[in-house]
């Protein structure tokens, strides 16, 4: 697997410490203080992106919640009494942590209380196919997609029936995404379609939508943290990114702009990591390599070469060592929760690609750049495998074999902003974790707790959590 800043704008470092003050420095305190030149919220700021003693009070919390990811021993899994509903292809929380949501192969969602590790409740027929994906919108509304083609929303409060389902892709549907600022929700799937969804208006028949964007040989489709860029993965080993994104406007094809990838010292970073060949994470980050980022660059909103307009369209193909001369599937693709880079998972198209996909061309676009990458052998073949950020983002979850490999970009998880590489490195592993007996396909953190839940072609669930 790689890493790397996310598409366009890289990660936001923070500028370097001035130099220390003398012990009998003369300078007015009313220039350093709260009363400084930009007031109390500037100098807060300050104090908060500095490395000097006064630093962010998150990251001594982010360093020991890594120190306890690290302690996890396997023998401190629980596995959760999923008995057979089949293959579990996606794990996902509330955004409070108080709910793990299951989808399962035989059409089936299950609930738990992953603090006390006990069953809430099971949606037998939450669908007529597998569900393939959960995405919470709020603390009580989910949605679920399955190969049924249909996406249902349910709500915590009242799991007897859905709140209603919503018809509109011809194929599998594969995953959701939401806007949390205009209540929008997105889905994808192996039609090649992007659909928009208006969950404002919603009602018991459904919710008005719309296509919103089409492309061949569709993997998986996100959007950055601030829902300003969507990006694509394809069967085909293309990258796309779609900049200063407007979910209001329909791209029909054709009538999005292209930009062409422009080959700079460092045209692009990219994280990488993938199964029977290296997978990658990265992103697109227009910046030369003489020095990191400036506070400046990276504050002001996200501007293109010549005032580019809405929905730009940006193609790009990841670098993956080792495979210049094969096509590679991107079968898993997850952003950094800053937005600093993007997790790609390929493989090469003679192993988990679906029927038809072609073999990637030569590309005279430019590739990422690879920040850091691993590779693994495919065990499961045939299946997609679905790796996962810490909320804080110093580490990877990644499925492997029959358990998962805790992955950081250096041996101390260090913030990516503070352990960049200039060239491609190796993520290190800093746990192994093996509770399973099938092939793990799902991995997922907690977003309050120190846990770590995994899922596997059997259908067991294991949870992991240090005990003291």
């Amino acid at each position: 697997m790689s890493t790397g800043p996310g598409p366009e704008s890289g990660p936001q470092v923070a500028p370097e410490p001035g130099p220390e003050p003398q012990p009998h420095s003369h300078a007015d305190p009313a220039d350093t203080g709260p009363a400084a030149p930009g007031g109390l919220f500037a100098w807060l700021r300050g104090r908060c992106l500095g490395r000097g003693a006064a630093v962010d009070p998150a990251r001594d919390t982010f360093g020991a919640m890594t120190g306890l990811y690290g302690a996890i021993q396997p023998a401190d899994s629980v596995s959760l009494s999923t008995r057979t509903h089949g293959a579990v292809f996606n794990l996902e929380y509330s955004p409070d942590g108080s709910v793990l949501t299951v989808a399962c192969e035989q059409t089936e969602v299950l609930l738990f209380d992953p603090i006390s590790s006990k069953h809430i409740k099971t949606l037998s027929e939450a669908h007529e196919d597998c569900v393939n994906n959960i995405r919470f919108l709020d603390n009580r509304l989910f949605a679920t997609c399955s190969d049924d083609t249909t996406i249902a929303l349910w709500d915590l409060r009242k799991l007897n029936t859905k709140v209603c389902t919503l018809h509109g892709h011809t194929s599998w549907v594969k995953n959701i995404e939401y806007d949390t600022n205009t209540r929008l929700l997105v889905t994808s799937g192996f039609d090649g379609n992007v659909i928009i969804w208006d969950t404002n208006r919603c009602t018991e028949d459904g919710c008005p939508h719309k296509k919103f964007f089409h492309t061949r040989f569709l993997m998986r489709m996100r959007l950055t943290p601030d829902c300003s860029k969507m990006l694509i993965s394809t069967s085909s080993g293309y990258l796309l990114i779609l900049h200063d994104l407007d979910l209001n406007k329909s791209l029909e094809v054709g009538s999005y702009p292209i930009l062409r990838a422009r080959r700079t010292t460092s045209s692009s970073d990219i994280t990488s990591s993938g199964s029977s060949g290296p997978r990658a994470v990265g992103s697109p980050c227009h910046q030369n390599n003489s020095g990191p980022p400036s506070e400046k660059t990276l504050s002001r909103p996200s501007q293109r070469e010549g005032g580019s307009p809405r929905n730009s369209l940006e193609v790009l193909t990841p670098e993956v060592p080792g495979e210049r001369d094969r096509g590679n599937c991107i079968t898993s693709l997850q952003l950094h929760p800053k937005g600093w880079a993007t997790l790609l998972r390929c493989s090469s198209n003679t192993d988990d690609q679906e029927e038809g996909a072609p073999v990637r061309p030569v590309s005279p676009r430019c590739s990422l750049r690879l920040t850091h990458c691993i590779e693994e052998a495919n065990v499961g073949r045939g299946y997609i495998k679905e790796l996962c950020f810490s909320p804080d983002g110093r580490m990877i979850s990644s499925p492997h074999g029959f358990g998962i490999r805790l992955l950081g970009f250096d041996a101390h998880c260090s913030e990516l902003v503070d352990c960049l590489p200039r060239e491609a490195s190796p993520l290190r592993e800093i746990r192994s974790l093996y509770s399973h007996n099938d092939v793990v396909l799902t991995t997922k953190f907690s977003p309050t707790h120190c846990q770590i839940a995994s899922g596997c072609l059997s259908g067991r669930v294991s949870l992991y959590q240090p005990k003291f």
